[in-house]
């Protein structure tokens, strides 16, 4: 079959993905080619907040697992990843959040990464978000991304807030503005009461454009070189292997596990790893799949009495009353509240984040809680640890070997110490304390640190957040440049969270959206 031509051809219709197929179809003299490995996302369970969880481990899920990680007792991690249209930000919970400023200027400062301080960030999170509350030089209002205060939100959420500012945490209602330390309710990605993705609010909207063409089902297999040029990519759909040759540049996002895969399958990344899959070498760029980086949760969980808990809300009247009004507890995204705030005093920016949901969430939400339950989980966001990405074959449908390296560095470690001691004063006050029957795990208020270690090895997950595996700046090892090209190869970049060259303090559907909207004027400056 003669492969199809395009100026552009993108892999990935993720948070990064989808916005750059808007933003390079808004120019008709150009023709986009969006390719994503999984449907339509058409689930009930995609745009009802509260569902997410129903996603993993489906055929919605890529269902990436770790090695077993040493300091979680050997276990091995699940690593969700949505495949369908949209990406992760059609099973992610929806926490709109942009990280530190000094995230950024580290960005530029430390690694190399010229054009992306804050200062040069800033306004495309603006352009991008469609804020319906706030509205100031942090915030964008008629932006493509909806961003609204939650339309439900539990009683113990707000009496959470309520007992941290008592503990001595600062009340902050607006994370995203001049100061992300404090405690308060998240905002979300959602349109009245619903998911709000990238698929929402930059993929169907610019479909109805001819020059762009979206492709679902579609696996890519593999980045088409001549020489040391990209000129397409293969892929696989409907049982069909197909090709699509770029005129101008591709555009991989398929995120910081399938980015650094799809590169080393098309004979990009180290050398020596990728000859022990007698895959051909084209680039020695030794970077790929290393700096991998993620921020670990692990919960303060606690009994509850007197409320409620979000589990017992699963029924049938409480879909009805989201279906016809956009409202009640389905709309809760589950992690609900959440703070900042720092692990020692002379930090010079937050490394420690809580999500609190009104239920027992741990285990990815798999485990049904089996009395009423609160989680206070402590979330590390400055982290020290680096993992690596490696292929365990050249078939492109085998997953790849996953190591985050959880808690290696013992500086990691001791920071989530602090922030389970810090997640237990919130609970000791009023009003949140009235609601408290009995500690679960750990089993005391008062736990010693091996006891916190011991909850944290049972307990701790992914908080979903991978990236780094492609990272971007000026070092030797830097796999794509400040303008996200790929070294070494003409005519190809990489546009996602994998080339974050370090994990922001924060959720990251809103960063990788911001990279997508940048990437796509970097790319229109190029043609």
């Amino acid at each position: 079959m003669p492969a199809e031509k395009f100026d552009y051809v993108i892999v990935g219709s993720g948070s990064a993905g989808g916005a750059i197929a808007a933003r390079l179809s808004e120019d008709p003299s150009v023709s986009v080619l969006l390719l994503e490995a999984g449907g339509e996302d058409d689930a009930d369970e995609i745009k009802i907040p509260a569902a997410f969880p129903a996603l993993f481990k489906t055929k919605w899920d890529w269902s990436y697992q770790t090695v077993g990680q040493k300091t979680l007792n050997g276990r091995r991690a699940d690593w969700p990843r949505m495949k369908a249209l949209g990406g992760c930000s059609s099973m992610n919970a929806m926490i709109y959040i942009r990280g530190n400023p000094a995230d950024y200027d580290e960005w530029r400062d430390a690694y190399g990464a010229t054009g992306w301080g804050y200062d040069d960030v800033l306004p495309y999170f603006r352009k991008a978000e469609g804020n319906t509350r706030l509205s100031d030089e942090y915030h964008g209002t008629d932006g493509p991304l909806h961003v609204e205060d939650r339309r439900y939100t539990h009683e113990l959420s707000h009496a959470w807030v309520e007992s941290s500012v008592d503990s001595g945490i600062k009340r902050n209602d607006d994370f995203n503005g001049a100061e992300q330390e404090g405690v308060g309710l998240y905002q979300v990605t959602c349109k009245k009461g619903r998911r709000w993705s990238v698929a929402d609010a930059y993929i169907r909207p610019a479909m109805t454009r001819k020059n762009l063409t979206v492709r679902t089902n579609s696996f890519a297999t593999k980045i088409l070189l001549e020489g040391n040029r990209a000129v397409g990519i293969a892929y696989r759909q409907g049982g069909q292997d197909k090709t699509a040759h770029a005129d101008a540049e591709v555009i991989i996002s398929g995120g910081a596990v399938n980015s650094p895969q799809l590169l080393m399958l098309s004979g990009i990344g180290p050398g020596a790893h990728l000859r022990e899959f007698d895959i051909d070498v084209a680039v020695e760029s030794p970077g790929v799949g290393q700096n991998l980086q993620d921020h670990p949760a692990a919960g303060l969980l606690l009994y509850t009495k007197g409320t409620t808990d979000l589990a017992q809300f699963q029924t049938v009247g409480s879909l009805l009353k989201w279906k016809v009004s956009g409202r009640g507890p389905l709309v809760s995204n589950i992690g609900e509240a959440g703070a900042f705030f720092k692990s020692r005093e002379e930090l010079a920016a937050p490394d420690l984040q809580i999500h609190m949901a009104p239920s027992g969430f741990y285990d990815n939400g798999f485990r049904e809680p089996v009395r009423h339950s609160v989680t206070i989980a402590t979330t590390l966001v400055n982290v020290q640890s680096r993992g690596s990405l490696k292929l365990r074959s050249a078939d492109p449908t085998w997953h790849p070997e996953i190591d985050p390296a959880y808690f290696e560095d013992q500086a990691d470690l001791d920071a989530m110490i602090a922030g389970y001691r810090r997640a237990i004063e919130t609970v000791g006050a009023d009003p949140i304390a009235r609601f408290i029957a009995a500690p679960w795990i750990p089993a005391s208020l008062n736990p010693t640190d091996g006891e916190i270690v011991a909850a944290i090895g049972q307990l701790a997950q992914t908080l979903y957040h991978p990236v780094g595996t492609c990272s971007m700046g000026t070092a030797d090892d830097s796999v794509v440049d400040p303008e996200l090209k790929v070294n070494g190869v003409e005519g190809l970049r990489v546009a996602d969270a994998s080339v974050m060259p370090r994990v922001p303090r924060g959720n990251t559907n809103a960063p990788t959206i911001m990279i997508g909207e940048k990437a796509a004027d970097l790319i229109k400056g190029a043609s």
